[in-house]
């Protein structure tokens, strides 16, 4: 095998082992920096402790493999891999650990996330694009086990986009399609639905992508067994085996400990993943675990003293040392001395990381230290003070929130003084605060020029003779226009491409525009949502489509804990601007009923949630998020698409603000706030209403996430006095986020004459047929009468009683 190695590499003996010398260098360091990981944890200096440990020389192999322009999507144990490809250092390591906020120190996160999650920037300082092709490339992780794998397809899938639709400007982002999406997970968490998901789309699909599966026998302390069927997940997936004139998968099977036969089966993998657009799936089986799953136990309580014995025989360090002395490529001597120096290179690097993680907290220490010193010695409460002067004094490791939590405690011993040392500790305080904040809030929306509610609003323009069209006939026209002049836009979505989507809105577009960018997928939320977040991770502009908003459930986890936070968790350096399209409001039955708006608000903060009445307002929202570098999820009016509208002659220019709301109905006596479906109906209650001289204003949200970012509803709170919240959702779901934005942030509560109030659906789902609708969510009745009582409580003798 060795002679293989070295005649498949075209290297002589001395150059083979330089290069074999160099990967053990690594795999000890990575070693070593779990080992003092764990000890760190445990003395306290780091919260919690993950590691790679284990899986060292299979990921040196994998390295090897991984060129420029690759993508990796993996999971929290590859840390020898980013060692590997050079992007990450000891100290690196060791500020991940701590959670360093500096993101040039702790590149993987700026602390935000715990160590052993990794990435690298694709953005540059003004959030545009590096380029990808002379970058080895790492999507951020995320902690959620099989997490990671819906948004491999699409990293993936972005190489067949770029090697086969033409028009598409691919110079920062592909070289001929030829880049692989590498994912990572391990053994246990393959009976995750995420990873079936993504297993069996990419087999259809026939992506460049390759999942290798560290496979350690156990899942935390759970056996194999209680896992995956056979105990063997290759065995299993045999099914999927590729064979003549079908799709699939290459299966391949390697010895986590076996170095050469490591190196060929990357080498397999590359090749047919690279050259042929196959998936791939590397089975690495007999890993071993040296620590355990984490710092929080101990695998001595789980596994039996023979098991134990065997992962020290066959840790995959230990078996590589002995395949070097065993082929001549160093000596026991040699190699101690080795160990011994970067023992000592990972203690240095540790000591480094640690210093540069206290050095502002040091600082401020001191700083805040004077100033309570010279605060005590102006007040009448010195003691207590100087009691907190000396809790500072005594902590040699300060945390910063300890620091800023001790200052602010020393105001209230001085709450009724005034004097300049008060004033200075005030002073500090709010510039701390300020200076500080921003490393742990920053990013959840863009921060850069194309943030969504930078976008300037355009009105749809009409000629004299606009037809009144279907409102689905706005939509489709306008993807057209989208399509015609955005070659790096695709939608794809269930029922989406040769039916143009089951309401017609993409009639036609599949045979106008290819199979590729206006594309059918099979039923599986998940990796429609990851399809998404891979390819705008890699510089397309990918619309996913839901069939309708209660499906968006199934594809929730993978929107919340991945495509909302990937501004967030890597603070700016990545972005994901997908769009997801779906459809939803007033339809009839449990299933279908399309408002669960409340838990989507609160679980999506990072995306745009944007609620357009019309088609219109909805194509003018996809027009202005294609200009943003944000996410969307834009929800249209499932009632409305063969309802009619102007057609406007600006399609594909004309866009709806994200942020603004908008007054579609002006009124003196009480204020309507809603969005969707909903309004039609508030229209219809607004002229019975009027006609018992009850004159409402209308305002439609349009936009729920930014929220009415002018405080516009506050202006006409101040004319009419009264506020009303209409909602499909269920009580204290929408509602209750729409008034908290009213009464607290735009502080409306000071000019109600009237208590604030919200109609919304029961707290129970429609049941089937047109009644369930009218007997479960808000009716022009129900709106009529609502609107009636508020205004009988003002005027009881102007307004009697109904009933």
């Amino acid at each position: 095998m060795q002679d293989k190695l070295q005649k498949k590499e075209n290297l002589s003996f001395d150059e083979f082992k330089t290069q074999v010398l160099d990967d053990y260098k690594i795999a000890v360091t990575s070693r070593e920096c779990s080992l003092l990981g764990r000890r760190e944890v445990l003395t306290g200096k780091a919260k919690f402790g993950i590691f790679g440990d284990g899986k060292e020389v299979p990921q040196l192999a994998w390295a090897k493999s991984f060129k420029n322009g690759d993508f990796r999507s993996g999971y929290y144990r590859d840390q020898t891999f980013m060692m590997a490809i050079g992007e990450l250092t000891i100290e690196q390591f060791f500020a991940g650990l701590y959670a360093n906020t500096n993101l040039e120190d702790e590149p993987m996160s700026g602390g935000r996330q715990m160590g052993g999650h990794f990435m690298t920037h694709s953005l540059n300082e003004d959030g545009s694009w590096k380029n990808l092709t002379e970058q080895k490339n790492s999507s951020a992780d995320i902690s959620p086990t099989a997490g990671q794998m819906p948004r491999l397809l699409g990293l993936a899938q972005a190489s067949k986009i770029y090697r086969h639709v033409e028009g598409i400007d691919t110079e920062k982002f592909s070289n001929h399609g030829n880049e692989i999406a590498w994912g990572t997970i391990g053994n246990a968490s393959t009976s995750e639905g995420h990873f079936w998901e993504t297993f069996n789309a990419a087999g259809v699909l026939q992506v460049p992508m390759v999942i290798n599966v560290w496979d350690d026998d156990y899942g935390i302390s759970v056996h194999a067994r209680h896992q995956t069927t056979k105990e063997n997940i290759s065995e299993i997936l045999k099914g999927f085996q590729k064979e003549n004139d079908t799709n699939g998968y290459e299966i391949l099977v390697v010895k986590a400990w076996d170095y050469p036969a490591l190196i060929e089966t990357y080498e397999k993998a590359e090749q047919i993943a690279r050259e042929q657009h196959v998936p791939v799936l590397i089975h690495v089986v007999e890993v071993t675990q040296p620590q355990g799953h984490s710092t929080s136990g101990s695998h001595e309580r789980y596994k039996s003293e023979d098991r134990l014995q065997w992962e020290r025989e066959h840790d995959c360090n230990v078996k590589m040392r002995e395949w070097m002395i065993s082929n001549g490529f160093s000596t026991e001597e040699e190699l101690a001395e080795l160990e011994k120096s970067i023992k000592k290179e990972v203690r240095d690097g540790k000591k480094a990381a640690w210093t540069a993680f206290g050095k502002t907290a040091k600082t401020e220490n001191k700083t805040v230290i004077q100033l309570l010193t010279d605060l005590a010695n102006s007040s009448e409460n010195k003691n207590f003070i100087t009691a907190l002067v000396k809790e500072l004094k005594d902590n040699d490791e300060p945390l910063k929130s300890v620091i800023l939590a001790t200052a602010r405690r020393a105001l209230r011993y001085v709450r009724g003084e005034q004097s300049e040392a008060k004033e200075n500790l005030i002073q500090w305080i709010k510039a701390f605060k300020a200076r500080t904040q921003p490393d742990y809030s920053s990013h959840l929306w863009s921060e850069y020029e194309g943030k969504a509610t930078n976008i300037e609003a355009l009105e749809p323009s009409y000629a004299e003779d606009a037809e009144q069209v279907d409102a689905r006939v706005i939509l489709r026209d306008n993807f057209d226009k989208i399509f015609e002049t955005r070659p790096e836009t695709l939608i794809f979505g269930e029922d989406a491409g040769e039916i143009g989507d089951v309401n017609q809105g993409l009639e036609g577009l599949q045979e106008k525009y290819g199979k590729l960018r206006v594309a059918d997928t099979g039923i599986r939320e998940a990796t429609i949502l990851g399809q998404g977040i891979g390819m705008s991770l890699r510089g397309l502009r990918p619309i996913a489509e839901i069939q309708y908003l209660d499906y968006v459930l199934y594809a929730l986890q993978i929107m919340s804990d991945d495509l909302a936070t990937t501004a967030y968790r890597t603070k700016g350096k990545q972005k994901s601007p997908l769009i997801i399209r779906t459809r939803g409001h007033r339809l009839e039955g449990i299933w279908h009923s399309g408002s669960p708006m409340g838990g989507i608000l609160n679980l999506i903060r990072g995306v745009n949630v944007l609620v357009p009445r019309n088609m219109t307002k909805a194509a003018g929202f996809y027009n202005t998020m294609l200009e943003s570098d944000e996410p969307a999820l834009i929800v249209e009016c499932l009632n409305g698409y063969r309802l009619k509208e102007k057609k406007p002659n600006n399609l594909g220019e004309f866009k709806t603000p994200v942020g603004k709301v908008e007054t579609i109905r002006e009124g003196k006596d009480l204020t309507i706030v809603s969005y969707g479906s909903t309004l039609r109906i508030i229209e219809q209650a607004a002229k019975d209403l009027q006609e018992v001289d009850i004159d409402v204003e209308i305002i439609d949200c349009q936009s729920l996430l930014p929220f009415d970012i002018s405080h516009d509803i506050v202006k006409s709170v101040e004319k009419t006095n009264r506020l009303l919240v209409i909602d499909e959702d269920v009580p204290g779901g929408a509602s209750a986020y729409i008034l908290q934005k009213i009464l607290e942030e735009q502080n409306a509560y000071e000019v109600l004459d009237s208590k604030p109030q919200t109609l919304t659906a029961k707290a129970h789902r429609p049941a089937y047929g047109t009644d369930g609708d009218y007997f479960s969510k808000p009716s022009a009745e129900d709106v009529f009468e609502k609107v009636y009582s508020i205004l009988r409580e003002f005027k009881p003798e102007h307004y009697p009683e109904l009933m």
